[in-house]
């Protein structure tokens, strides 16, 4: 167990950043290596009222809270993430950043330059990485061919100040470019504004340098909710429904192979297995508080944190790629 003590402190309570906060405070509750220091928003009622929820300090503005802190959960609009977090690096606080993780390619390569050498934790917030329905995939080979996901959300004006491709197809960019491994090759992608004046709906087909193909739906003007992914290898199908927290796994192997799951025999050497994992304490897994304690615990004990800054950037990277393509028309 960590003897490090580790003051962390929130910037952004608005609608998500309050649910970080409800968390961070959990976790403070049960580490005592962990204090929840205080919160600064550029609203000063709602500073107030989180401060008091909490029994925690009421910073007034981001150069106060950066002085006493040692990390910051910066959970603000997109367009503020990158000035945030140059002040925190610059003076060396470990930061964890919501997804997106920058408005901009260059504004995350600039990140990646100020980190060089910095003893310190960054993490992005690419939540589902943290899903238990990817989490139990993790005991598996997995050598994607074909990816297809559809994201799908009801029309919500917070969020609105970014396309769809920067709101909720990053989510998949992400766990696409996670579970392939490998850089994008080709993008083809369409898209169009519906009601807001950014991109509402958008589909992208991305091939990738190893020969993986992924095709890409997210729309934020549906009537119900889907976020799901096939993924298609050469011996498996497997299908992840990250809003239900559930994967299913048809696996073809030998008839001799040892199972927990149903199989099917499809010939004399060959059978089907299904399977649907679930990784420990499945049923308790929040994965906004995971990845916060995966974030807390790089620094306590001094381990490389699961979502890289290199990560956020590589998805902001392909994300700006196909904002390119769809207002360009091609």
């Amino acid at each position: 167990m960590s003897t490090k003590s580790l003051n962390i402190g929130l910037t952004g309570c608005g609608h998500l950043g309050k649910i970080h906060c409800r968390l961070i405070n959990e976790i403070a509750k049960i580490n005592s290596n962990v204090t929840f220091t205080g919160v600064y928003d550029s609203d000063s009622a709602v500073t107030e009222a989180i401060s008091k929820e909490y029994s925690i300090k009421a910073y007034r503005s981001l150069n106060e809270i950066l002085a006493e802190v040692d990390a910051l959960v910066i959970v603000t609009p997109t367009s503020t993430h990158f000035e945030i977090a140059q002040k925190a690096l610059e003076k060396d606080i470990n930061i964890f950043i919501e997804k997106p993780v920058t408005s901009s390619l260059k504004e995350a390569e600039e990140l990646i330059k100020m980190a060089e050498g910095k003893k310190i934790k960054i993490q992005v917030g690419h939540v589902e990485r943290f899903n238990p329905a990817l989490v139990a995939l993790e005991k598996f080979e997995m050598k994607p061919r074909f990816i297809e996901s559809h994201r799908l959300a009801q029309f919500n004006p917070r969020g609105t100040d970014v396309s769809v491709i920067q709101d909720l197809m990053i989510h998949d960019i992400d766990v696409i470019l996670h579970l392939a491994g490998s850089p994008v090759k080709k993008i083809d992608a369409n898209g169009v504004a519906v009601i807001s004046d950014e991109i509402d709906i958008a589909n992208a087909r991305l091939t990738l340098e190893n020969g993986c193909v992924a095709n890409l739906t997210s729309s934020r003007i549906s009537l119900k909710k889907m976020r799901k992914m096939r993924i298609f290898q050469s011996n498996a199908y497997i299908s992840v429904d990250f809003l239900n927290n559930k994967s299913e796994v048809f696996r073809l192997t030998d008839n001799d192979t040892k199972s927990e799951g149903m199989s099917f025999p499809i010939s004399d050497t060959k059978k089907i297995i299904y399977e649907e994992p679930k990784p420990e304490n499945a049923g308790t897994i929040n994965p906004i508080k995971n990845e916060l304690e995966s974030f807390i615990d790089s620094i306590l004990n001094d381990k490389s944190v699961k979502v890289t800054l290199n990560a956020g950037k590589e998805a902001v990277e392909v994300a700006d790629k196909i904002i390119e393509i769809i207002k360009n028309g091609n």
